[in-house]
């Protein structure tokens, strides 16, 4: 079985929270590689054909700054035949006309380069006004709460993995 490279940024130390969290719910360290995108390369996205991209949004409607500083880098990865899976934190209380956009923006671009995005999540419980992370009536990934909703974590990263389980063949 190809382990599953899941990079991620944090601000905050939410966002690596539920990165361990998705890890240990898709079977620990002997599946999943846990990088913290600040220390990444992109020879790095290069040794996995399943990824796992993890960014919080931050101020309005931003990327978190270690994936601010790497954006324009992703352009140098071949993303073709990668399955990629996207998760975010947000707050879509005091920021609902941007909640989730930091992951819809990731998406756009890695979409363009040849990812195949899975784990779309749907929208039902949450409630914000507008998000670059929709396509259609779903979400491109995981959108996690911890401001608003942080009972609702847990079970929603073990829905979610399980759905990546059957996407990713693990």
């Amino acid at each position: 079985m190809a382990k599953v490279g899941l990079f991620f940024g944090t601000q905050t130390g939410n966002t690596q929270t539920v990165a361990e969290q998705i890890q240990k719910a898709l079977g620990g360290a002997a599946v999943v590689d846990l990088i913290d995108v600040a220390g990444a390369d992109v020879d790095d996205f290069g040794k996995y054909s399943c990824l796992i991209i993890g960014c919080p949004t931050w101020n309005i409607g931003e990327l978190q700054g270690d994936w601010q500083g790497f954006y324009d880098e992703l352009e140098a990865v071949d993303f073709s035949g990668k399955k990629v899976a996207y998760f975010g934190c947000g707050d879509q209380v005091g920021y609902a006309d941007n909640f989730q956009d930091a992951i819809g923006m990731l998406e756009e671009m890695i979409a363009s380069l040849g990812g195949k995005t899975v784990g779309y999540w749907p929208t039902e419980g949450y409630e914000f006004t507008t998000s670059k992370a929709l396509r259609g009536d779903q979400f491109v990934g995981l959108a996690l709460d911890e401001d608003n909703q942080s009972e609702l974590t847990a079970k929603r990263v073990q829905t979610w993995t399980q759905k990546l389980k059957a996407e990713f063949g693990l």
